[in-house]
């Protein structure tokens, strides 16, 4: 399913739960068992508007399944969750009002065509003839569609069915949009463009919810990340944060001549700079070239220069190194993204195993 937004417009239901906090989204102690499988074990999530929260998992984790029960797909067996101010339980219809949804595979009528697709989505979500179809030629222009307008959705490649489920689900200018794995299988082209679109969205005031194995895709998007591993979360935090969690930066410094490392260590660390090493030479892991020391800012990183500076060591290259988010994603929960072995969530196993 692409959109959920087919139930009739009903003002009368709208409540005082009405998000005034400047919470999009909010989640409390959701549990969720598929048989003997618990796929989500009392997850807490909160999403602030107009932001993109990034929700970090291996296959299994229970990323989809949080996914379902915050877009009134599947209940809860446990647990409380808000959506643009309306209870997932009790509000549904009006939930499903505000939310677009782009699940893991492309949801398209393939005897439509693309114009025909999105122009139905349209006119199911209220907009007059006219509107619908001008958002509809928006939408193919913004993900290079335009020229496939009239073909059916049947001739179009993955790639292209894929953006136009992307364009689906963005045609009612939700105020909630979830997207869960949205570039899987993109070209790098594609993939910028649909970030593109996304972050236009949070910048018009869209709040975005993304589920991603692509460590690459939560940095771009992601002001805050979420990790969960088999059902809970497990860490939360900005990506700056979580990096700075596992280790923050480090300076690697290469001296003109190898056989200084020790001295330069021992300098260091009677200067009370701890943390120095040597570690092997990127380009020859087989012996030792640099020396790395951990830091937390320009003070400390100007310290360890001028120290080594004045005990006459001569330096042939400096640099500076962050943690990458696959470095976090493997730090925090001890595995890859892409485990051999699916845990947790069924919807990410079928996947897997597909």
């Amino acid at each position: 399913m692409t959109q959920i937004a087919l139930a009739p417009h009903d003002q009368g239901h709208r409540t005082s739960r009405r998000t005034t906090t400047g919470t999009a989204v909010e989640a409390r102690g959701i549990v969720k068992h598929f048989g003997a499988t618990k796929a989500l074990d009392g997850v807490d999530l909160t999403v602030q508007e107009g932001t993109v929260l990034g929700v970090l998992g291996p296959n299994g984790a229970g990323k989809t399944t949080l996914i379902r029960v915050l877009s009134t797909l599947i209940r809860p067996d446990a647990g409380t969750a808000v959506v643009g101010g309306y209870d997932v339980l009790t509000q549904p219809r009006q939930l499903r009002r505000t939310i677009g949804l782009t699940g893991q595979y492309a949801s398209v009528d393939e005897l439509l065509s693309g114009h025909e697709n999105l122009y139905l989505i349209g006119r199911l979500l209220d907009l007059s003839r006219r509107d619908a179809r001008a958002r509809a030629a928006e939408l193919l222009e913004r993900f290079s569609l335009t020229e496939a307008a009239k073909r059916p959705a049947k001739t179009y490649s993955g790639g292209m069915r894929r953006r136009l489920d992307l364009a689906a689900s963005m045609i009612g200018r939700p105020r909630v949009l979830y997207l869960d794995e949205p570039t899987t299988g993109l070209d790098p082209r594609t993939r910028n463009e649909v970030w593109g679109e996304v972050q236009r969205m949070v910048g018009e005031g869209a709040t975005v919810l993304l589920t991603t194995q692509y460590m690459e895709e939560a940095e771009q998007l992601a002001r805050d990340l979420t990790v969960i591993d088999r059902g809970r979360v497990i860490a939360n935090g900005t990506v700056a944060g979580l990096k700075a969690q596992v280790g923050g930066q480090t300076l690697q410094v290469r001296p003109a001549d190898p056989a200084e490392l020790p001295a330069m260590v021992r300098c260091l660390t009677e200067a009370e700079l701890p943390g120095a090493a040597v570690a092997a030479d990127p380009e020859h892991p087989d012996r030792p070239g640099l020396l790395t020391v951990p830091i937390t800012g320009d003070e400390q990183l100007t310290a360890v220069i001028c120290v080594l500076g004045s005990r006459g060591f001569t330096v042939a290259g400096i640099d500076t190194k962050v943690p990458s988010l696959d470095e976090v994603f493997l730090a925090i929960t001890g595995r890859t993204t892409t485990p051999t072995a699916a845990a947790g969530d069924p919807a990410d196993r079928k996947e897997q195993l597909g």
